[in-house]
């Protein structure tokens, strides 16, 4: 699998700290993070804590891209804008079809799948390992102004000027031949 990096091109971002119950860094997700279409499998987002986001903060972003997927532009499985800045902390679960566990003013877009909620890893049988970065992005602004039916890739596009920082993650994922 190329080593491709997901932060290669953007805006340099000060470094914080994101932990998770349900995946440790660099480990395999759990079946229960997997697509519901594999065995297990539960289209069931992480739980996630953050800390030590810069100071002048207003707002949170959170994404989850598989940049191995055979696309030639990745995989979205993941994205949500405008959590507020007091918000550290995303239960499991929280990215279900209700949107229900979601901060107040918080927001799923659509993925990769088109639809707005969390969709589990799923890579291709033989494929090889795959990467799932799970980012925490502090904004600068209190809104992106992004709306709800937009891409995750037009939220990172608007994000990009606005990061102060980035926690991230990377969970695992690998379907045998």
């Amino acid at each position: 699998m190329p080593a491709n990096d997901p932060f290669a091109r953007l805006p340099q971002a000060a470094s914080f700290t994101v932990t998770s119950t349900t995946v440790t860094d660099g480990a395999a997700w759990p079946p229960e993070q997997h697509s519901s279409g594999l065995p297990g499998g539960k289209d069931t987002s992480p739980q996630l804590s953050w800390s030590g986001a810069p100071d002048g903060t207003k707002s949170y972003a959170v994404t989850v891209y598989d940049p191995d997927a055979p696309t030639g532009s990745g995989f979205w499985h993941w994205a949500v804008a405008d959590i507020p800045a007091t918000v550290t902390e995303l239960p499991e679960g929280a990215g279900d079809d209700t949107g229900s566990q979601m901060p107040e003013g918080a927001y799923q877009l659509p993925n990769d799948a088109r639809v707005a909620r969390y969709i589990g890893a799923a890579p291709p049988a033989g494929h090889g390992t795959h990467r799932y970065f799970v980012v925490v992005h502090a904004l600068d602004i209190p809104s992106t102004g992004v709306p709800a039916d937009a891409t995750p890739a037009v939220l990172g596009f608007t994000m990009a000027g606005h990061t102060l920082g980035r926690a991230v993650l990377t969970a695992t994922a690998e379907t045998p031949a």
